[in-house]
């Protein structure tokens, strides 16, 4: 299951080389809402991996963006200790234009201005064409 969020890039950090084979990327979004009047800031850290990691290059801090995530959680025992991760796995980024309504990035640009001309509308204008 995908989510999304939007906020304000926060911090970039640098790409994290975890093994021969594995590498991660954090950022942190502040998301903040309007709760009765009073503003909540939420600060959320989001691991990128692999070639996921330059999803955030793009972007400067201060930014407004769109984070499509994924929720994974796992299971990690050591010494007989149980303990249980979840990262948030950022897995693709947008741009924000400030005041544009949410959804609007991904609306189609119709342009319905153009008149479909008579000989093609089959000529009367009151006919329909089914």
């Amino acid at each position: 299951m995908s989510f999304e969020i939007i906020g304000k890039l926060i911090v970039k950090y640098n790409t994290v080389q975890r093994s021969e084979t594995f590498k991660t990327r954090e950022f942190v979004i502040e998301k903040s809402d309007d709760i009765n009047g009073r503003v909540i800031n939420n600060y959320i850290k989001f691991q990128c991996v692999q070639d996921r990691t330059g999803i955030v290059d793009r972007y400067n801090e201060g930014e407004t963006v769109k984070v499509y995530f994924n929720i994974k959680g796992t299971r990690w025992e050591k010494d007989g200790k149980v303990n249980y991760i979840t990262n948030l796995d950022a897995w693709r980024m947008e741009s924000v234009v400030a005041g544009a309504a949410p959804g609007a990035d991904r609306m189609p640009n119709y342009n319905t201005s153009q008149e479909v001309p008579a000989s093609q509308s089959g000529g009367d204008s009151d006919d329909l064409p089914f």
